[in-house]
């Protein structure tokens, strides 16, 4: 007598050989779609960070935060955009022998790059908007300190290397929360299902302030904009003393949290999810 599907959801063994297929489409995806989906994902984090922002400039704690930002994740499932975070499962399509390192590397480059590439537009469109001045600057007073708070690993008296490990390990547990937000979405059969897999995963990396890679490329250029281009009436307004800021810099940001932020997020989905959970569920049963 043969076992009938779950017709709700992928057993973990399905959802394991569908993740194979699915990081296979995703590393050999032409480059030129991959770049515009990338672009999308972009936005759609950043749009989902101005959700966060928003949400504690009107009082709100960052559980409610972190719950809004899950609309990032929600967008790019929805519309397919190619987010560097969840790319990092590729690393099954690699393991399974479906795609090769070249076509791999290749793929987290163009989805980086444009990840990038869309956040920037967003920041570009917030500074234009004036949207620091929202909630009479208290907008603008989060992005400063959540911008200013992201480059604090590093702290000083302490070695560059405790400063790094702080925060590729808050970048580990931010992708081990986004890729098992993913990896459960999978298995659901319905958008419904994906949907309501990615709310508390994501909303629990945000209130605990974990560190991602691809939204951080719209928070601290955000930062890094207020600081260099809003006018002289914001600081007067706000009390803000923008000295206080002055280490919000394009180095700081990419050598203090960029790339320490990435290895983690690379680490935290791509191994700690991807291949674990691949390992335990395809691998580990053909040796059987």
């Amino acid at each position: 007598m043969t076992q009938e599907k779950n017709s709700c959801c992928l057993s973990s063994e399905e959802t394991a050989k569908a993740a194979e297929h699915i990081t296979e489409h995703k590393a050999n995806r032409p480059s030129w779609q991959a770049l515009l989906m990338a672009v999308n994902a972009g936005a759609f984090i950043a749009l989902a960070f101005m959700f966060y922002t928003t949400a504690l400039a009107d009082g709100h704690g960052k559980l409610v935060g972190g719950l809004c930002f899950s609309l990032g994740l929600m967008l790019c499932v929805i519309l397919s955009g190619e987010l560097f975070t969840s790319s990092t499962l590729t690393l099954v399509a690699r393991a399974s022998g479906l795609t090769t390192w070249r076509q791999l590397l290749k793929n987290w480059g163009i989805v980086y790059s444009g990840n990038l590439i869309g956040g920037l537009i967003i920041v570009s469109l917030v500074m234009l908007a004036r949207q620091y001045d929202a909630f009479h600057g208290h907008w603008g007073q989060v992005v400063l300190d959540t911008s200013l708070h992201k480059i604090s690993h590093f702290r000083e008296g302490e070695s560059w290397i405790r400063g790094f490990l702080e925060a590729m390990t808050m970048g580990i547990f931010c992708n081990i929360m986004v890729c098992l937000a993913v990896w459960v979405g999978f298995a659901g059969k319905t958008l419904t299902d994906k949907m309501l897999a990615m709310i508390f995963p994501v909303g629990m990396f945000v209130a605990s302030g974990f560190e991602h890679s691809i939204a951080n490329m719209f928070m601290i250029p955000a930062g890094i904009s207020i600081v260099n281009f809003a006018e002289p009436e914001f600081w007067s307004s706000t009390g803000l003393d923008i000295t206080h800021y002055e280490s919000l810099t394009v180095m700081n940001f990419v050598v203090k949290n960029l790339i320490p932020v990435t290895i983690g997020n690379i680490i935290g989905g791509g191994i700690f999810i991807g291949l674990w959970n691949w390992y335990l569920n395809v691998k580990a049963g053909q040796k059987h």
